[in-house]
């Protein structure tokens, strides 16, 4: 784990409250989707960058639960997601402003990383192709809800 994400990691485990709303929470998660892709592609890419988040920030999921019944369910993000909308225009610029940002993660998912059926085919695809020719489909940001709310302010919930 990179120093910065060992902060962050830091920073989430110092902010997890049992009992406390998740708009209470110092540290805040989204994941900005292209709202013209159709719901299978938007589900898709919103579940891998969980995936990739939980990979880097395992505090941000909570432990166990267990249901009256006596019945274990696995842990979940204890500070909530938010999956909002946007154009692909929209998505790449919080990308790229997020990414010149201290203090937050960044996970995205690319037209490449959906489209590839390997994970060499992708790794191939992102390293023969420029970065201003990638097409996010999504992109996940995980950090300081004051730094996260300036990035996605007045975006909608994707309906």
């Amino acid at each position: 784990m990179s120093t910065g994400h060992q902060e962050l990691q830091a920073l989430l485990e110092a902010d997890v409250r049992e009992g406390a709303g998740t708009r209470s929470a110092k540290l805040k998660w989204v994941i900005v989707a292209d709202q013209s892709l159709g719901a299978g592609l938007v589900a898709n890419a919103t579940a891998c960058l969980g995936a990739a988040v939980a990979a880097v920030l395992p505090g941000v999921v909570g432990g166990e639960v267990v249901d009256a019944d006596g019945q274990t369910h696995a842990g979940l993000p204890w500070s909530g997601v938010s999956i909002l909308g946007g154009d692909a225009a929209k998505v790449r610029e919080i990308r790229t402003k997020a990414m010149s940002k201290e203090g937050l993660f960044v996970a995205d998912m690319s037209k490449h990383a959906q489209a590839s059926r390997s994970y060499e085919e992708y790794r191939a695809g992102l390293g023969s192709t420029d970065e201003s020719e990638l097409s996010y489909y999504a992109v996940s940001i995980v950090g300081p809800r004051n730094k996260v709310d300036k990035l996605v302010g007045g975006l909608p919930l994707l309906r």
